[in-house]
């Protein structure tokens, strides 16, 4: 494991941070904490990324991006992390969304979207939640029955991230009751502007809307919206699931380092000496440092390899374990050591408190986004250390005859 950047590596290192120090944004940078940017602001900063070919630095330039490597990538996301900016618009769209539209649109689609997803001109969301399928994707049931030359829409969507604000989505429906539930799926691109959309924000326990419910009613989409071939888009999908487990990272927001800050100024459970005196409290401690330092670790090595130009191997399915839950369980910790304080959510009077509770709250949510832990550690025992898959009794039965509400 190589912990340093190469001469070109480094070189890159400069120029990134010469380029961020003249041109990010003022009000936000060097502020210490993550401050989420304002749509416009949002949109301004990655267009001026992409006109500094920033943006999007593994896609092909003929497409808006930066025609570079996979580490420069990351030299450049970290760098920018650096600075604390925030902007989660474009997550979906750029992260899950827009390369399934790479891999499987024409060229007239590639040509009509890719830039101006790059560019933050347009927001894209994903609509593969539903109420009845749990976190069994396949088991999809929005319907699109087939018109001519094109398709009707019916159905719910749930839990579907910036559908408010996104101008397009990708969508898994149900085009064959017929068949196996993951042989009868197809994928689509719609305009969330379309007639029939009906996008319902979903209040958190954060008192935020990042969520959302989507209803179709009878909408109509061009055959020309399809991705992939019909009745194949389970494969589509797994497209778009394997760049979301890579895009969705895990655990966000304050760490072990600012538990301990903290552990250092709380008194501890019986009123005396200080919270890092306790030693069920200091056992924690060290071993969520060892957890956050094996995730560092192993970082470095999936770095390590796409500086050899090599693919890296199953680490991010297994940080994505590991960090969701470890935030969550700092967080829970800091604000059972807050005693009521740490049910306090208003910023002004603790922005430290209230980051701990943001990171309790999108602990538990990182635990499901991307695949839950359930199903991830499933992923690892059978196709990483080649254990016996679960048995599957629907695999070969007709969507329409597997039982419903149970």
């Amino acid at each position: 494991m190589d912990f340093n950047d190469n001469a070109s590596e480094a070189a890159f290192r400069t120029e990134v941070k010469a380029w961020l120090d003249t041109n990010a944004p003022r009000r936000i940078r060097g502020s210490g904490q993550q401050q989420a940017m304002k749509m416009t602001e949002a949109k301004a900063w990655q267009a001026k990324k992409a006109d500094a070919g920033y943006a999007c630095l593994t896609w092909p330039r003929e497409w808006g991006g930066g025609g570079r490597t996979s580490i420069e990538q990351v030299i450049f996301g970290r760098e920018e992390a650096e600075l604390g900016l925030d902007y989660a618009y474009f997550t979906i769209g750029l992260g899950m969304c827009v390369p399934t539209v790479i891999a499987f649109a024409d060229d007239a689609t590639k040509t009509r979207f890719v830039r101006p997803a790059v560019r933050g001109e347009e927001v894209w969301c994903q609509l593969f939640s539903e109420p009845g399928a749990g976190s069994d994707v396949a088991a999809s049931s929005t319907r699109a029955v087939r018109d001519g030359d094109e398709w009707v829409l019916n159905g719910q969507k749930v839990w579907t991230s910036g559908a408010h604000y996104s101008d397009f989505g990708i969508v898994l429906v149900r085009t064959d009751p017929e068949a196996p539930k993951h042989k009868g799926l197809t994928m689509f691109w719609v305009d969330m502007k379309s007639p029939g959309i009906d996008v319902r924000p979903i209040r958190q326990a954060t008192g935020e809307s990042d969520f959302n419910e989507v209803y179709f009613a009878d909408v109509r989409v061009n055959d020309s919206q399809r991705l992939g071939d019909v009745g194949r888009g389970w494969n589509v999908a797994l497209v778009t699931l394997m760049n979301e487990r890579s895009a969705v990272g895990g655990g966000s927001g304050p760490g072990w380092p600012e538990l301990l800050a903290l552990a250092r100024e709380l008194p501890g459970p019986t009123g005396r000496g200080r919270a890092m005196d306790d030693g069920g409290c200091r056992d924690r401690l060290v071993e969520w440092y060892l957890q956050a330092e094996g995730l560092r670790l192993t970082r470095l090595r999936s770095l390590t390899a796409l500086s050899r130009g090599q693919t890296p191997g199953p680490e991010a399915s297994i940080g994505k374990i590991v960090s969701a839950r470890l935030s969550q369980e700092v967080a829970s910790e800091a604000l059972d050591r807050l005693d009521q304080a740490g049910i306090v959510a208003d910023s002004a009077c603790s922005q430290i408190t209230t980051a701990f509770q943001r990171g309790w709250f999108w602990g538990g949510a990182m635990r499901i986004a991307g695949g839950t832990d359930e199903i991830l550690r499933n992923i690892v025992a059978e196709r990483v250390l080649g254990l016996p898959g679960d048995i599957r009794a629907d695999r070969d039965i007709a969507f329409k005859d597997l039982p419903k509400g149970l």
